[in-house]
């Protein structure tokens, strides 16, 4: 089961709605008793909001019981990678406060994201590299959008091509074989029901298997519209003419309704036709902003769902 994983990495293009689907998922995760961490990366700065509580940055913070939150800041993380291959955060702090180092690593190609893909293997570690450093049953990335979430789980590949040897080639290898491990890492591609989001799905799926050697394991299509009127009750209400204000601007809404439904699922068909890996729905809430009981309900219809 994908709630099972070790590792489950959320990607998909902007503004579908990674960062609530990676809340949710790890609500269920937790409601299993599962110890779960929520990484947020490429400083997006989503997780604060969607829990609504401020100071979730590059330190892990206890959002509710069994989930925890963290804003992976790269050049604390490539700190820490310093920190255990030195074997001294001391001597880390003096190699990484000399400016010729900085300068350097801010201008090798990949740095950063290779750092920020190391500390979210090392999350996974049944033993941290910090001495009392709690463990994770499950870490969920809520990664950058589909192009950019790609080249993230590209860098270990090409930083173990330009190293053949020592500890950059080994720790790349480590978190190539996390990242290939079906049996411990899951990938799930968040969309909503438009047409723009399910071509970048459709391509994300094809690209996938060349990065990291897996498929995708499900989709979520985000924000789906319930279906309030069938074909012949909207050609009803088209061709009624309201008698009021009020009557007709409710025949509108109900017009608009139920086109935007119907757009959407000719695109939910279009991605389940296409699509190799399960399509699964959550709905569209009604709402300003999501609070709990919003989540907490996305996460139960999840855990059902990708079951």
């Amino acid at each position: 089961m994908i709630l099972d994983r070790r590792l489950i990495y959320v990607t998909g293009k902007g503004g579908v709605g990674r960062s609530t689907v990676s809340a949710a998922l790890g609500l269920a995760c937790a409601a299993r008793g599962r110890r779960t961490i929520l990484c947020e990366v490429a400083e997006q700065d989503r997780l604060s909001r969607v829990f609504r509580r401020a100071g979730v940055g590059d330190e892990e913070a206890e959002l509710t019981e069994d989930l925890w939150a963290i804003s992976i800041d790269p050049w604390a993380a490539l700190r820490d990678w310093l920190a255990s291959q030195l074997g001294s955060r001391m001597l880390s702090r003096v190699l990484f406060d000399n400016d010729a180092f900085r300068y350097f690593a801010a201008a090798a190609p990949g740095a950063r994201e290779m750092a920020t893909i190391v500390k979210v293997w090392e999350l996974t570690l049944p033993d941290r590299w910090s001495k009392g450093a709690q463990t994770y049953d499950t870490v969920i990335v809520d990664a950058p959008a589909s192009g950019h979430g790609l080249g993230l789980l590209r860098t270990p590949g090409t930083f173990a091509g330009l190293a053949r040897v020592g500890p950059i080639r080994k720790q790349a290898d480590r978190v190539s074989e996390l990242l290939g491990d079906p049996e411990r890492t899951a990938y799930l591609a968040v969309a909503l029901p438009e047409e723009m989001p399910v071509n970048e799905t459709l391509e994300l799926e094809r690209a996938l298997p060349d990065a990291v050697g897996q498929e995708l394991d499900a989709i979520v299509v985000n924000g789906l519209h319930p279906r309030r009127f069938a074909k012949p009750e909207l050609e009803v209400v088209g061709a009624a003419a309201g008698s009021s204000a009020p009557a007709r601007h409710a025949l509108a809404a109900a017009r608009t309704e139920g086109h935007r439904a119907r757009g959407q699922q000719s695109q939910l068909a279009r991605l389940r036709r296409r699509a190799t890996a399960p399509v699964v729905t959550l709905p569209f809430v009604f709402a300003p902003e999501l609070d709990r009981e919003d989540l907490d309900a996305m996460a139960a219809e999840l855990e059902r769902k990708l079951a």
